[in-house]
């Protein structure tokens, strides 16, 4: 039998909406497209929205087809648990089939059925898609046939729970002091400290952060600093929590030879796009922070971090600052956000193209290093390292080792015996 059905599909009114939000209203229509006349029971359509969250936990071992039998049942298990945030039902079309079979027939062509649902006015969770869990709104349309199986079509559209950076608690600035004591043997090599800082908590996407960070060296070592966005994911589900971090930008800074310092003014680190902070969800969190790490070879990276809030309303300037500790002011000064920092940096150092792969290749283990400084009573290994990766040297047109002047050569004698005939 031919199916009848050439398309069916659900198109949205405003297919170029970034996120819906809670109150808004979600419109669109179901396209119908049929071959020939044919006979339709009912069409209807549905919306859902809700959070899911499942992983497997515990060893989970599957058993081959030969000794399914005699295999013991896998102690592994899915945790898995479900939150509905939303939920709605239309019908669009429907017909009171009679015992004759009575039903509406629809012409072949394109057919149009209008839908329109109105989002709760609570908030709802953003749409987020996760390791372990995910956060989702569709639509579903059902076309029911008296002689065919239904056939169904899904669309999602996104839902954005708007965080707002300006509020006083995402304007506040966030800071950290860390330090490491490294030693060697017995011996105490000296500190390594770090202090970082950031203007305010709360970010949008495309937004730079400006680092403020003083990494002094006192060890023997040299190190590295650097900045990272991590986001981290928590997934809960029947009193158990699963979580998963990773890295999602970064920035290197120099080498720092033992005894130095440097100092990041305002040391600048672009968000990529990045689904906001989902902190209103009883299943799924999802958190940001900004870490700053100076790798020590041969021993634990020194590591301070700030939590850091991704929004959807942008930082108005010093202007919206003010009006969320008072409603008195309402100037906009958003252009000193593009002000340059207080001291301009330096350009790359010649080490930035060392990539970190091949810095730790080279990078001698905890014992050598120990082993060395012991031998040779100092910081060998700071002094090594800074050799491997110093520029080559600079080009000067005089010679800083000129070759003694060579003697006039002696003339020829064809050339001296005129002049002895001459002086006769």
């Amino acid at each position: 039998m031919i199916d009848t059905v050439k398309t069916l599909g659900i198109v949205f009114d405003n297919e170029q909406k970034n996120g819906y939000c809670s109150g808004e209203i979600v419109s669109g229509h179901v396209l119908l497209e049929l071959l020939t006349a044919t006979q339709i029971k009912a069409i209807k359509i549905t919306a859902r929205g809700c959070a899911q969250v499942c992983w497997n936990e515990g060893p989970c071992r599957a058993s081959s087809p030969i000794s399914a039998p005699m295999a013991t049942p896998s102690l592994g298990h899915c945790i898995k648990e479900e939150v509905e945030y939303f939920g709605a039902s239309q019908t669009l079309m429907e017909t009171t089939g009679s015992e004759d079979g009575e039903w509406v027939s629809l012409d072949a062509g394109r057919h149009e059925f209008a839908f329109r649902f109105v989002l709760p006015q609570r908030p709802l969770v953003s749409s987020f898609v996760g390791r372990h869990g995910k956060v989702q709104y569709w639509v579903n349309a059902v076309l029911q046939r008296p002689s065919a199986q239904d056939q169904s079509v899904r669309r999602e559209f996104p839902v954005l729970c708007h965080i707002d950076v300006n509020s006083p608690s995402l304007l506040s600035p966030v800071s950290t002091n860390k330090e490491k004591m490294i030693s060697c043997w017995i011996f105490t090599s000296g500190p390594v400290s770090l202090s970082v800082n950031i203007d305010r908590k709360g970010y949008c996407n495309g937004e730079v952060i400006p680092i403020y960070a003083e990494i002094e060296n006192c060890s023997s070592r040299l190190v590295v600093p650097k900045a990272t966005i991590y986001q981290m994911q928590t997934f809960l589900a029947r009193g158990k929590t699963k979580t998963y971090r990773q890295a999602v930008a970064s920035v290197r800074g120099n080498h720092i030879p033992s005894g130095s310092s440097d100092s990041w003014n305002g040391k600048a680190l672009k968000i990529p796009p990045l689904p906001p902070s989902v902190l209103n969800s009883a299943l799924i969190r999802v958190e940001y922070s900004l870490a700053v790490t100076v790798q020590i070879p041969g021993t634990r990276k020194l590591r301070a971090e700030l939590p850091i809030v991704i929004g959807t309303i942008p930082y108005g300037g010093m202007g919206a600052r003010s009006a969320s500790v008072s409603s008195r002011v309402s100037r906009d000064t958003s252009w000193l956000t593009l002000a340059l920092p207080e001291e301009p940096e330096a350009p790359p150092n010649y080490a930035d193209v060392v990539s970190e792969e091949e810095f730790e290749l080279h990078s001698p283990s905890l014992v050598q290093s120990e082993e060395l400084e012991r031998q040779l009573g100092g910081p060998i290994f700071a002094y090594i390292q800074e050799f491997r990766f110093q520029p080559p040297p600079v080009y000067c047109e005089v010679d800083p080792h000129p070759a003694r002047a060579l003697e006039p050569p002696p003339q020829l004698g064809w050339l001296a015996a005129p002049r002895a005939g001459l002086a006769l």
